[in-house]
């Protein structure tokens, strides 16, 4: 398969010179296994996925992790949890930077045992599927704002070009069956999918627990747990709503986001672009694009996100899409908008939000246009021009 360059590479050499152990988590299949070793060839590899391996592993962890040496790979290591303890054990006692690296898909299990027993040893990073910059260098560069949202951004499915269609339904059975129903509690997988499916038909709309666990017969506590399930799995994420020093009511329901709109346009149902283009759920979906794409970019700068929505006084048609903290006093705001052309009136939000507002704000309107220059100065930005903020 074609390897492209990660942009999180950097920093995640920085960590490996720095701590024992490094963390990369981040959704199936976003190229962590891959990354790694490309980045250090010399390093041992070994899949905690492999049954001997994985056996091996935990009947007897110590044995295992004598054989393994102290330059080593262990991908998906959380199918083995009990070796935390023992790696404790190891890093404490050689204390060597770079020792070990493990990688997992999911956070289940992952961050229980890194808590437990590797806390102020391991370097941790998230790696999101591939950024448009990344996929810029790499020549896959989409060649509309349809391609990228139905096509999705996972390395496998962008190199070797397997129709969304294909690539989708066998990755959504994979992500139930392996991670779902093996390492959750969750017992009722097909009422999980159905919840699947009604958390993607209100992708960029406020959550609302009771209605989504009516929606699907269950209860709103059920709820709760199954959508910590998809943020920890790096599915979805929620945006929570900005309010620090801006009116005086507040929305304090947050929205739901997928990581991935190829998923998303997949549990939807939508197979196209012109599917895409003619869905009532195109907006939402190019919104969701977005701001994943913003997400993607702060994680590979290693950093941990700092996302909101804001809306003033619970009024849709006053509501900013993104708000980003940058700094204690300083935000930026964007405002993600399907049309192909860029308009003045598109910055109504943000310059209320900005009166509002004690902090510094920088105002931006990201919109459809197929022009590869910005537009009316830096406030207006198109999709293609993502790639460069």
């Amino acid at each position: 398969m074609i390897y492209l360059e990660r942009s999180i590479t950097k920093k995640l050499v920085e960590l490996y010179s720095q701590f024992p152990a490094v963390f990369l988590t981040g959704p199936r299949q976003s190229g962590k296994s891959t990354l790694l070793a490309h980045t250090f060839p010399d390093h041992a590899y070994y899949s905690l996925e492999d049954v001997d391996t994985r056996k091996f592993a935990i009947e007897d962890p110590r044995g295992f992790l004598e054989s393994c040496g102290n330059r080593v790979i262990l991908d998906e290591v959380q199918r083995a949890p009990d070796l935390f303890s023992y790696l404790q054990a190891k890093i404490d006692a050689a204390n060597t930077p770079g020792m070990y690296l493990l990688s997992g898909s999911q956070n289940f299990l992952m961050l229980k045992g890194i808590s437990q027993s590797l806390a102020g040893r391991v370097g941790i990073l998230s790696l999101p599927p591939l950024a448009l910059d990344e996929m810029q260098k790499g020549g896959f560069f989409p060649q509309s704002a349809e391609s990228w949202i139905v096509h999705g951004c996972y390395p496998r499915a962008i190199t070797t070009k397997i129709p969304p269609t294909n690539f989708y339904p066998n990755y959504l059975r994979t992500y139930v069956e392996r991670d779902v129903r093996n390492e959750t509690a969750v017992r009722d997988i097909l009422r999980f999918e159905t919840f699947l499916t009604a958390c993607a038909a209100r992708v960029g709309s406020l959550i609302n627990l009771s209605d989504l666990g009516r929606d699907i017969g269950a209860d709103a506590r059920t709820i709760a747990s199954w959508l910590s399930i998809l943020e920890e799995s790096y599915v979805a994420f929620r945006l929570t709503p900005y309010y620090r020093n801006v009116g005086n009511r507040h929305v304090k329901t947050a929205k739901l986001y997928f990581y991935d709109t190829g998923l998303l346009c997949s549990l939807l149902g939508i197979e196209t672009e012109a599917d895409l283009v003619s869905s009532k759920r195109f907006g939402a979906l190019f919104e969701n694009a977005v701001i994943v794409e913003k997400r993607k970019q702060i994680y590979n700068q290693g950093k941990v996100p700092k996302m909101f929505f804001w809306r003033n006084d619970g009024n849709k048609e006053k509501e900013v899409d993104l708000v980003l903290k940058q700094s204690l006093d300083r935000l930026e705001l964007f405002e993600i908008k399907l049309s192909q052309t860029a308009n003045q009136s598109h910055l109504e939000a943000m310059r209320l939000f900005a009166r509002k507002s004690s902090a510094r704000c920088s105002q931006k309107v990201v919109y459809r246009g197929d022009d590869l220059r910005s537009t009316n100065g830096p406030s207006f930005l198109n999709w293609q021009s993502i790639s460069s903020w």
